[in-house]
């Protein structure tokens, strides 16, 4: 039996992740940050002076994405990238000023699109959907 592309996961998925970075997208447009970007800013609002490998590892994104992507957020201003003293190939991020008064614009926006997101929707339904996703990646990972 052949699946249908409405049968396919994969492709709901898809069109989901879609639709919610282009919601996020636009709601960072006067703040000059790409949705992306904003992840790596949310982990240095949690943790200041990440290693560029940490956030990598944090976001499971490739390590030339986020030194492409820091890059981006220091020409912006938002941070600084500072080499190690004591490994020289490491790079830690650390926010500027402007970077630090980011947070106060861009946590209400974050915070406002996840209490829409999860809207009707129970504290163990997002539990499941987790699971759900986790053995999704997993079930990848293990292929």
């Amino acid at each position: 039996m052949t699946l249908s592309l409405n049968d396919l996961i994969s492709i709901f998925i898809h069109q989901t992740d879609l639709e919610l970075t282009g919601y996020i997208k636009n709601k960072l447009v006067p703040f000059n940050i790409a949705p992306e970007q904003n992840l790596i800013m949310m982990l240095l609002w949690e943790k200041d002076g990440l290693s560029q490998n940490e956030v990598a590892c944090k976001l499971d994104k490739d390590k030339t994405n986020i030194a492409r992507m820091a890059f981006g957020l220091e020409q912006k201003g938002f941070v600084k990238r500072i080499n190690c003293p004591k490994d020289r190939r490491v790079q830690r991020l650390y926010l500027t000023k402007e970077g630090l008064e980011l947070k106060e614009h861009i946590i209400p926006i974050a915070n406002q699109f996840n209490s829409l997101l999860c809207q009707d929707i129970t504290n163990e339904e997002l539990k499941q959907i987790r699971q759900i996703l986790c053995k999704m990646r997993a079930n990848l990972r293990n292929s």
